[in-house]
């Protein structure tokens, strides 16, 4: 099969591709981030994801980045969202949906995406947004099981590419929300 592998970016997406690759499956990479603030963030994760698909030998497409439109679309009104929140599964269901056009438009069998290696991603909501598009054409893979996240670090450390320290969106880059308190249970 074909694949469009939605990659945040170089580093997750390395295991990915030899997973997908030890399926049979034949990759191609789609860089597409309109979420990843600032402009020079974008480049460096690009960047490192064009090194990746060099060392890897598989093709990119890289979406047109517009994020204005992903502030309007996505993180208005959840711009206060804790990391994992509203906001992150609407940012998941926006890739997604840029991915599986760009699928169609290429004329590829199947797509996926590389959030489900991390283990800061919840993998429900990612692999209810791609389901939700197309439940035959999308490839519901956590790609964290198996070490998947230790092997990407390996990867990208052998390759000596860029990690973020941050999921992508300047809403991340703020402290950890501090949790709400918890109600005390009610006596009966």
């Amino acid at each position: 099969m074909k694949v469009l592998l939605h990659a945040c970016c170089g580093p997750c997406a390395s295991h990915c591709i030899n997973a997908l690759r030890d399926e049979g499956h034949d990759v191609t990479l789609f860089f597409s981030n309109a979420n990843i603030a600032p402009d020079a963030e974008f480049h460096k994760r690009l960047d490192a994801l064009r090194h990746v698909a060099d060392h890897l030998k598989v093709p990119v497409l890289v979406d047109n980045p517009d994020h204005n439109d992903w502030l309007g679309t996505v993180a208005k009104g959840f711009e206060h969202e804790k990391e994992g929140g509203a906001r992150c599964e609407c940012c998941f269901r926006y890739n997604l949906e840029r991915t599986f056009r760009m699928m169609l438009q290429q004329g590829l069998d199947m797509f996926t995406t590389s959030l489900s290696v991390s283990p800061h991603k919840h993998t429900p909501a990612i692999f209810k947004a791609g389901q939700e598009l197309d439940r035959k054409r999308f490839l519901a893979i956590n790609f964290k099981k198996e070490g998947g996240f230790r092997k990407s670090m390996q990867i990208s450390e052998r390759l000596g590419i860029y990690r973020q320290n941050y999921c992508g969106c300047e809403f991340s880059q703020r402290p950890a929300a501090t949790p709400s308190p918890r109600p005390t249970p009610s006596a009966k």
